[in-house]
């Protein structure tokens, strides 16, 4: 009965690791659409190609997938704009980002190795984990501050 526990423990993180692969892409092309919205104006499949360093035609394949599920419009010749969908998982996505870097700052990793460990991190930690990971930060400011 105890491996049968395990297994199950075991399978239930490998599913949710499956699933935090399958939106991670999505969450960091429409956080990447809102932030070049938000310092140019405008979110040009040329431009995301580059701050993601992939190909034009990679770019404008995921593009047409976020399309399809409602969570950007794109026209031929024009910007790319978030939909509302498009705009709740951008900011969402965003938030956890921050969480996640703040506490790596707060707990004394470097800014740039934080700065890179955050960008993978933010897709794969539970939210109870984010939650202490906020009181952790809190926590750290506090102390700091004294």
């Amino acid at each position: 009965m105890t491996d049968l526990s395990a297994a199950a423990r075991r399978a239930a993180a490998f599913r949710r690791i499956r699933d935090a692969h399958s939106t991670e892409m999505a969450e960091d092309y429409v956080e990447l659409i809102g932030d070049l919205i938000a310092e140019t104006g405008e979110a040009r499949l040329t431009d995301m190609a580059e701050h993601l360093g992939v190909t034009h035609a990679t770019a404008a394949k995921v593009i047409q997938r976020l399309a399809r599920e409602g969570l950007v419009e794109s026209r031929p010749y024009r910007s790319i704009f978030l939909t509302p969908s498009g705009q709740a998982l951008a900011d969402s996505s965003r938030e956890r980002h921050r969480i996640v870097h703040e506490f790596l700052l707060a707990m004394g990793i470097d800014e740039a190795v934080a700065d890179a460990d955050s960008e993978g991190m933010e897709h794969h930690v539970s939210d109870e984990t984010l939650a202490m990971f906020q009181r952790l930060t809190a926590q750290a400011k506090a102390a700091g501050a004294s």
